[in-house]
């Protein structure tokens, strides 16, 4: 008496090697089809960065350095001046027609410019007011 053996049927599930080499050639089809231009005809940006857009109105009316002395903590103001002297840190000493006063501006308001006492400078910033201090806290500052 022989004995028969019986071996699965054979299946089409493809081995899981097949599938990784199958990923990777669909992976690099794309690749080749993109870096060819194959989908430029879809539109989209190119060329130079665009600057971002914004309001283009009118901001805040320009407040003189003795109309913001008076002025409440947090309220926003705009001065045009120069900024005169380091009073040492991030603390200067903002002067207009009316009088001085002292500005807080950090490093990165200053945005690369270089600003010296003759320069006149726009500031945009609130007011910082202490029970024994006075100063502004700048946001911007746009030399003119």
């Amino acid at each position: 008496m022989t004995k028969t053996q019986t071996f699965p049927a054979k299946t089409n599930i493809p081995a899981p090697r097949s599938i990784v080499s199958a990923l990777f050639t669909l992976g690099l089809l794309v690749q080749t089809g993109a870096a060819s231009g194959a989908w430029a005809d879809q539109g989209g940006f190119s060329g130079a960065k665009q600057a971002a857009g914004g309001f283009t109105g009118p901001g805040p009316a320009l407040t003189t350095v003795e109309q913001a002395q008076g002025l409440r903590d947090d309220v926003p103001v705009s001065l045009r001046g120069n900024v005169v002297q380091h009073l040492g840190g991030d603390t200067y000493l903002f002067r207009d027609g009316s009088g001085t006063i002292r500005v807080d501006i950090d490093d990165d308001v200053w945005n690369g410019q270089n600003v010296g006492p003759a320069d006149t400078v726009k500031i945009d910033g609130t007011m910082d007011k202490d029970w024994n201090s006075v100063e502004i806290d700048v946001k911007r500052l746009i030399k003119q």
